[in-house]
This record gives structure tokens, C-alpha cells and sequence, in this order.
């Protein structure tokens, strides 16, 4: 029984690193095209579009602040970049409106505390700035453009 909220906790987790994400990106000027994209082959945390410029399929890695992972960087192995290529060649094409634009795939590296460890006197989003985020103290510690090819 403990295992299973154990991990219902890392999945709620895992969704809010994914949302925190997602609202810095549009803060940024994206639009997000859907989250949690799912086929047979895996899921994309999020699929994003900068207007008319491109597109960015989006893994998100949200980990405790005492992980051992590289705060996920380390999760993202050979295997997980083929399926999410997989995962993405699929996606576009069920969207080939989408095909004729340039694409890349990005890691948001995300740690979360119960507890805060500075002040964060506003809600703006800020990569290496804790923010108070439903009811977790998050940080989205990188942002990897282009991460792998």
C-alpha cells in the first residue's frame, strides 16, 4: 500500500514540475500544443510551438533536491531518447501541419523541497530561483535547449 502512494506522490510531483514548465514556456512566448502527449511508443511531457518558428518536444525531470541523477539529466538515456524520437515522429505524423517546421528536443530539469530554502518575494518564474508552486517549493534548476540530436 505505501508503494503505491509512493509513487501516486512522484507522478502528482512529476505532473507539477510539468505545469511550473509549462508556465515559464508561455511566459517565455510559447504555446503549449498539448501535455503529456502519449502513443505506443512513450509519452512527451509537453509539446510546445514558438509561433510559427518552431517546435519543441519537452522532457521534464523533477526530482528531490537530494537526488542522485544529475536532477534527471542521467535518466535521459540512449533508450529514452530513441522512444521520445519515436514518441515525436509519430506525433507529427498525426499532425502534418506541423511537419514543414523545424524541431528540437529540450530537458527542463526541475527540484522540488517541502520546505523553502529562500525567500521568493513574487511568482514569477525564474530558472535557479525557488518559487512556491502548489504547494511545493520548486526550482527549475536548467532549462537544455537542443539537448540531443
Amino acid at each position: 500500500m505505501k508503494t503505491t502512494n509512493k509513487q501516486e506522490n512522484i507522478t502528482k510531483i512529476g505532473e507539477i514540475g510539468e505545469k511550473l514548465v509549462a508556465q515559464w514556456l508561455v511566459a517565455q512566448g510559447w504555446s503549449i500544443l498539448h501535455h503529456r502527449w502519449h502513443c505506443r511508443w512513450g509519452e512527451i511531457d509537453l509539446i510546445t510551438q514558438q509561433p510559427g518558428t518552431m517546435i519543441s518536444f519537452v522532457e521534464v525531470k523533477t526530482r528531490s533536491q537530494r537526488n542522485l541523477d544529475a536532477n534527471g539529466m542521467l535518466a535521459i538515456t540512449e533508450e529514452k531518447q530513441t522512444k521520445l524520437w519515436q514518441t515525436a515522429e509519430i506525433f507529427l505524423a498525426e499532425h502534418p501541419h506541423l511537419v514543414h517546421l523545424p524541431c528540437r528536443f529540450d530537458v527542463a530539469l526541475v527540484s522540488y523541497s517541502d520546505r523553502p530554502i529562500e525567500a521568493t518575494p513574487n511568482d514569477t518564474i525564474i530558472i535557479g530561483k525557488q518559487i512556491f508552486y502548489q504547494g511545493y517549493y520548486l526550482t527549475i534548476q536548467n532549462y537544455i535547449e537542443s539537448a540531443f540530436d
